[in-house]
């Protein structure tokens, strides 16, 4: 039988599915402009609105992308841009059966009375914006939350504000139609154990469960984006590819509803091919309750950003760097990576 195609998924809970299905993954290509900029000028490309858009159109033009791809998360800018033909870029996604989503939280900001944390802003007029992205072509959309981790924090008064944040936008997505990607992502920053991330991990997530039931958000239409549970980026002693797996699988089956019909987890920082490796070692342990997979920003696009270095006449070869990647993680999300898959 058929792959139904995007246009026929018109049911939130069966767009939920379709997103995380066998095979596919999520790609977050929903970058600020200033946090591209800093990409850009790392491998030395001009920033300029044109060559941002310009980076975008090489990405969702790979031919191919929908055989490892279900859908991209785009950024406000983003969802209004088109190709130089013309072409908005949701319908160039929707024409290569991806779905469009878009990011719609308004960032982190200090959180008030609480030095070191930070909590999500851009509920005040949600409810609006939702309908326009939904008549752009949305199909989805994406709030992050940021969880710093150190001996004393997260404290519960950060991470009950963030998990309220992201269970109003939730309950919005889904009376606006759109599924909602929900990332209570604690960061990789500091010098934490493995262990350590998993304590606060699984606060996080239980934090957020109850908020999710609270605001009467459906499970069966959501989308949850977490963390692997991970050593921190200046810890001494880092965890082994195995001892992530099983932290990060240990650690969601105590806290994720069988309900949530997907995981797709960030990358976090991690390395292109080690969060990928980590990715099929998590789906190793299977068989899961939920469909594990990823959406991975960083880890999708640095190869391919590399290689463009902002020519014309790189464009092929970077798409076939970015093709790669998708093809690798999205064997992974089936456990059945190998590293020959990195030849091509």
């Amino acid at each position: 039988m058929d792959e139904p195609s995007p246009a026929s998924v018109t049911d939130i809970r069966a767009t939920a599915r379709w997103l995380v299905r066998e095979g596919r993954g999520i790609l977050a290509a929903d970058e600020r402009t200033t946090t591209l900029a800093k990409r850009f000028a790392a491998v030395g490309i001009p920033s300029t609105p044109e060559s941002q858009r310009a980076y975008r159109e090489m990405l969702f033009g790979a031919e191919g992308i929908g055989d490892s791809l279900s859908g991209v998360i785009l950024f406000d800018e983003t969802i209004h841009q088109s190709t130089a033909a013309g072409v908005p870029f949701p319908a160039q996604l929707a024409a290569q059966g991806v779905l469009p989503g878009v990011k719609v939280d308004g960032g982190a900001q200090p959180l008030a009375g609480f030095p070191g944390e930070a909590v999500t802003e851009g509920l005040d007029g949600l409810r609006q914006r939702l309908a326009g992205y939904r008549a752009l072509g949305a199909r989805f959309a994406k709030w992050r939350a940021v969880i710093a981790v150190d001996a004393e924090l997260p404290t519960t008064g950060c991470m009950l504000a963030n998990a309220h944040a992201l269970a109003r936008y939730a309950a919005l997505c889904q009376e606006a139609g759109l599924v909602p990607i929900v990332e209570p992502e604690v960061l990789m920053d500091g010098s934490h154990t493995l262990e350590r991330c998993s304590t606060v991990t699984e606060s996080m997530l239980r934090t957020l469960f109850t908020s999710l039931a609270a605001q009467r958000v459906e499970l069966e239409a959501m989308i949850l984006k977490p963390n692997m549970v991970t050593s921190g980026k200046a810890c001494v002693t880092q965890a082994s590819t195995a001892s992530v797996a099983q932290a990060t699988v240990e650690c969601l089956r105590r806290t994720v509803p069988a309900a949530v019909p997907g995981i797709a987890f960030l990358s976090g920082g991690q390395r292109p091919i080690q969060a990928t490796e980590h990715l099929d070692a998590i789906n190793r342990l299977g068989p899961h309750p939920w469909r594990v997979t990823f959406s991975f920003a960083r880890a999708l696009q640095e190869d391919a950003l590399s290689v463009w270095q902002g020519h014309e006449s790189n464009i092929d070869a970077a798409r076939q760097a970015f093709l790669q990647r998708a093809v690798c993680n999205a064997a992974a999300s089936d456990g059945a990576y190998t590293a020959d898959l990195e030849a091509g």
